[in-house]
């Protein structure tokens, strides 16, 4: 556990002044008696900047980093653990008592962990909205679900269909459908991904990473269908307490 000694931790991301982060930890600090720690947004423009955010706080002990920065990040960390160097990017870092940066993903086990009392058994693939860092740790955790899955972006790529190639088939294929990307996000809560919303059923399920709103018109239109619908708090929790045991072990 920590000591008494002033310890400083943070979230790093571009435009995150609605941080679910620096509540959460804050709140946890007061709550759980952990005097002296801090916790705060860095909140910056070019990922660039992160080098003068290690070398002017030495108290810092441990970083969370979001979008869009979860695999910009990587160059700047000396280690990564074995799960993060297999997901490809990082959403917790360890500052270690050497002054190291290593690299974790809790994201992944967020996710799951979130994902799972959902789960019937039909429920075999999985379409993953977006390719960014969030979409990486996401994809780790179907895999060890044993569940199926294929990427949507803007424009088909070699590991991605496109929006505009989804249709009642898909629907009929994919059971669950999880909203990786930022669009619905606050405060352009009027957006949701361009899908055919008509072909969900209650036999899918609808997850958005997003949880500010808490019901995204992602999630509005595929409940309307009948869909099962779960947004991303739950997840946020699990994986801040990952980081919360991250940062203190060893």
């Amino acid at each position: 556990m920590l000591e008494n000694a002033r310890k400083r931790f943070g979230l790093l991301g571009r435009n995150i002044s609605y941080s679910f982060s620096k509540g959460y930890f804050t709140d946890k600090f007061n709550n759980e008696n952990f005097e002296g720690c801090t916790y705060e947004n860095f909140d910056v423009q070019n990922i660039a900047e992160f080098a003068d955010i290690i070398k002017n706080n030495s108290n810092l002990k441990g970083v969370n980093v979001t979008i869009p920065y979860k695999e910009a990040v990587l160059p700047f960390l000396s280690k990564l653990s074995k799960k993060a160097a297999l997901i490809g990017a990082v959403n917790t870092i360890k500052v270690t008592k050497k002054g190291k940066l290593k690299g974790y993903n809790t994201d992944y086990y967020g996710f799951k962990k979130a994902l799972k009392p959902l789960l019937q058994k039909h429920h075999k693939k999985a379409l993953i909205l977006g390719t960014g860092g969030a979409s990486k740790g996401v994809a780790f955790a179907l895999c060890e679900l044993d569940i199926e899955y294929t990427f949507v972006s803007r424009e088909a790529k070699e590991n991605a269909i496109a929006y505009n190639q989804i249709d009642a088939s898909t629907f009929d294929t994919y059971q669950i459908i999880i909203n990786t990307s930022p669009v619905g996000t606050s405060p352009d809560i009027e957006a949701s991904p361009a899908l055919p919303y008509e072909y969900f059923t209650a036999r899918h399920i609808a997850f958005d990473l997003i949880y500010n709103p808490a019901e995204t018109q992602f999630l509005k239109k595929a409940k309307e269908q009948g869909a099962q619908i779960k947004n991303g708090y739950e997840m946020l929790v699990f994986q801040a307490e990952k980081a919360w045991k991250v940062w203190n072990k060893g």
